[in-house]
């Protein structure tokens, strides 16, 4: 074991070790638990003891815990003796033994008590009437799960008739149930197999362990048995042992039931055939099958065959995300996950007028063309094949080609049947054109994968008919306000792929025309009596700017339209949320025409003016939160890109926005004040050339010292450290862990480290008596109340002198630490749980005495 290694453990014993306080409690607790008199402790409770219980097992394995604490055992034995325990305070103690038998040295403990026999054995809870409950069996399987770490855990289970129970459980009516049982033989076989073995395994079932073999021949005999629940459940735990498994003796056990896996494919009835996707992915992303030639991928490629498209899907996209994959397998992978979008294009027109999607389809096409005709299933086929294939094109690198333009000629066709806008001569077409009308599920991932197409190469031939569907449902009144939304983003991203082609005259043309047309939507649109829409409306455009406000053709559009007046007349609309989207807009809109070097709006200056007038309104006057945290968001944003005039401007605009701020009752607006302080602190200091680095020798803090009082002046005149102050006794603590962060920057500008001021010899002076005010203000916390930022308790807020004395002595680090501790470190803590289950407990002992 390594040093470090040895540290760790040691220091991780040390903080879950038992206080004690805690040793002098837990008699109590447990004997309060045992007693059947007590009402049942709350489940939380419960679950919180047991918790401390794993801290305190993990790091140590020895019997000390239970030596030096008896009444563990003593607890144990009590519960166990009553003739009727509660399920939960059973299941609990069931819970408990399990932990305390993790190690294999209290194992053998708990071993020489009989106590394990009695909780897991024949005799233990199993033939009792409480076993009907679920929490109990729940716990039963828990506690076997715990202590599954060693040897003498896997024998005693195994030969005591355990795992019998454990096969029995697999199949029990609470779902809870039956996964943690499957769950736990797959940690079983593993342990033993892991464990137990010392040369590679074959197929001979002689070089299996003991518990190994019971475990497989269950597997194998519910594989060949005539019950699907049991069909189920044994590919249900292969499932999980080989998505979680990669050692080699999988392959040996594969070798076992390869072939009544593959019978499943075969078979008429297909009763387990939804089973097997989940299976063979599993197996394909281990190295012990990827890198094998031959049966596996056989396997593999008669799934793809045989089972449905619906079945079918999560196994195709899943290898075509493989790196290590046989070509062949990848290309028919392909080929099933296009098929349902291939079928689409061929229903659209009869002859087809384009090259389809396929050459060849891998399954009988009839299946697909059937399922796309039935209203039940025609939506979920789709949606689930647009799901994976936007999870495919979301892959940075791809290990396999798609037809782009065959895919996008699909997607458009499926968007036309969505909204009528195609009359297919086909009657297949037809029937999914009436089926697929309106369909708000299919519009919403049909566009998804069409924004996802935008960044793929070998769709410009089509942006013609790209933008004309696009506008159509932009324009349309039938469009849901959920799917505008997503044509917005899509619109969005395919504007943004088209400035990028635009070389040509002929290409700017249609640009502008796009443009243009865009625009005179989004100005309908900005209008509309929905205020989802409207703020719909107003995210496009602020996703526009951002990305294209560089652009000539963009900004000619948008300002020779109505958009920037509407948008601004939505600062006054009547829902909070659209406020807020129209303030994101009107900020960036800004950046457009008030801010870029040559603005081409008319009375530029006065304008922006007006316009930073009505943000500050709204910041100071606006009833919902949402357009405050806008407004404070884009004047954080126009500081930090340098919008807001010279230093003096800067200065000038910082305090009035600080000063509206710290009095504002909506915490994340105070929070995103002090994201404005932030910068603003980074930018002065940075353009007075003061040193960043809290490292930087001593030599340079004095070569600046007039820079250093300059920008110490200008915080004070901007009211920075009243602000940040009075934010460190803010009742909501992310708001004090913001200023504290801040004045630890502040004072790393003004005090390099080992350079700090000794706070000693202040205690007469006026300052001296402020700081030891503000010392114990700080320490009251968010209990605080009113606290004063004028001075008016000797500390002078806006005095250069003064703030350089408090930021070299009050103790920011101890302030961060207590900022950063949990709201609730002292309730949580394993004394505080031990009282409250004692206070809950002591009830009655209170009603008792009232009684006599």
């Amino acid at each position: 074991m390594s040093i470090q290694k040895s540290w760790f453990i040691a220091r991780a014993r040390r903080r879950f070790a038992m206080t004690r306080e805690c040793s002098l409690l837990l008699p109590r607790v447990c004997a309060a638990l045992a007693d059947p008199r007590q009402p049942g402790s709350d489940d939380t409770c419960l679950e919180k003891l047991l918790d401390w219980f794993r801290n305190l097992t993990e790091f140590d394995p020895t019997v000390k815990l239970v030596q030096d604490n008896p009444c563990l055992t003593e607890f144990i034995t009590s519960v166990l003796a009553l003739p009727e325990p509660s399920p939960s305070i059973l299941s609990f103690t069931l819970r408990l033994a399990g932990i305390l038998a993790a190690s294999e040295n209290r194992f053998q403990c708990l071993q020489q008590e009989k106590l394990l026999v009695r909780l897991f054995g024949r005799d233990g809870p199993l033939n009792s009437a409480v076993w009907e409950d679920a929490s109990v069996r729940s716990g039963w399987v828990e506690g076997v799960h715990s202590m599954m770490h060693h040897q003498p855990a896997l024998h005693f289970l195994c030969n005591g008739g355990g795992i019998d129970v454990i096969f029995t459980l697999q199949g029990d009516p609470s779902l809870f149930v039956a996964s943690a049982a499957s769950q736990l033989l797959v940690d079983m076989l593993t342990l033993s197999l892991e464990s137990e073995t010392t040369k590679p395994l074959s197929t001979k079932d002689c070089d299996w362990p003991a518990c190994a073999q019971m475990i497989i021949k269950h597997i194998e005999d519910s594989l060949q048995s005539s019950s699907a629940s049991r069909i189920e459940q044994s590919l249900k735990l292969l499932t999980s042992l080989f998505g979680s498994c990669r050692a080699t003796w999988t392959e040996v056990l594969w070798l076992g039931v390869a072939k009544q896996i593959e019978s499943f494919l075969t078979e008429e009835t297909g009763q387990a055939q939804h089973m097997l996707a989940n299976l063979l992915l599993n197996m394909a992303r281990s190295p012990v099958f990827c890198d094998t030639e031959g049966s596996f991928w056989a396997l593999v490629t008669s799934a793809l065959e045989r089972l449905t498209p619906v079945q079918v899907g999560p196994l195709a996209v899943g290898i075509l995300r493989l790196y290590k994959c046989p070509q062949d397998v990848r290309i028919q992978a392909l080929t099933v996950l296009l098929q349902p979008m291939d079928c689409i294009l061929r229903a659209a027109s009869q002859p087809l007028e384009y090259a389809g999607l396929l050459d060849e389809s891998v399954s009988d096409p009839i299946t697909v063309e059937s399922l796309l005709s039935s209203k039940s299933s025609c939506a979920s086929l789709l949606c689930q094949t647009l799901a994976h294939l936007e999870k495919l094109l979301s892959l940075v690198r791809l290990p396999v080609d798609l037809p782009y333009t065959s895919l996008l000629r699909s997607l458009l066709t499926i968007l036309q049947f969505c909204n009528g806008f195609l009359s297919p001569a086909s009657p297949l077409g037809s029937t999914i054109s009436r089926i697929l009308i309106n369909c708000f599920r299919v519009q919403r991932s049909a566009l998804d994968v069409l924004a996802a197409l935008s960044e793929k190469k070998g769709c410009d031939t089509l942006i013609g008919s790209l933008f004309d569907v696009l506008l159509a449902y932009l324009e349309s009144p039938n469009t849901s306000p959920t799917v505008l939304k997503k044509a917005f983003q899509a619109t969005s991203k395919w504007l943004v792929r088209l400035q990028q082609l635009s070389c040509s005259n002929s290409q700017r043309q249609q640009t502008e025309k796009i443009l243009e047309d865009v625009f005179l939507v989004l100005q309908k649109r900005l209008c509309s009596p929905c205020w989802e829409v409207r703020d719909s409306s107003l995210e496009f455009l602020t996703a526009l700017i951002k990305c294209l406000r560089d652009q000539d053709e963009f900004r000619q559009s948008l300002l020779s339209s109505e958009v920037p007046r509407l948008t601004e007349n939505l600062l006054e609309d009547p829902e909070s949320y659209v406020r807020a989207s129209a303030v994101t807009a009107v900020g960036h809109l800004a950046f457009i025409t008030y801010f870029a070097p040559e603005s081409p709006v008319v009375g530029n200056q006065y304008n922006k003016e007006k316009t930073v007038e009505k943000l500050q309104e709204i910041l100071s006057t606006d009833p919902e939160g949402f357009p405050r945290r806008a407004v404070i968001s884009i004047f954080t944003k126009w500081l930090r890109q340098g919008c807001t005039g010279q230093l003096e401007d800067r200065e000038q605009f910082v305090s009035r926005v600080i000063q509206t701020v710290e009095n504002d009752l909506d915490w994340e607006v105070r929070l995103r004040g002090l994201d404005l302080v932030e910068v603003f602190r980074s930018q002065t200091i940075c353009r007075l050339g003061l040193p960043r680095c809290p490292y930087d020798p001593v030599s340079s803090a004095v070569s600046s010292s007039i820079h250093q009082n300059e920008s110490l002046q200008i915080f004070c005149r901007a009211k920075l450290f009243g602000f940040l102050f009075r934010s460190l006794c803010d009742c909501d603590k992310p708001v004090g862990q913001r200023a504290c962060d801040i004045l630890l920057g502040l004072r790393s500008n003004f005090y390099p480290v080992g350079t700090l001021k000794d706070s000693q010899g202040t205690g007469d002076s006026p300052a001296g008596h402020g700081l030891a005010w503000l010392q114990r203000t700080l320490r009251q916390g968010s209990l605080a109340q009113n606290f004063p930022t004028d001075g008016g308790n000797g500390v002078d807020f806006q005095d250069p002198e003064s703030m350089m004395l408090v930021l070299g002595t009050v103790d920011l680090e101890e302030l961060h630490d207590e900022l950063n501790k949990s709201s609730d470190h002292v309730e949580k803590s394993p004394q505080s749980l031990l009282q409250d289950i004692l206070a809950t407990a002591g009830t009655i002992e209170e009603n008792e005495a009232d009684c006599y």
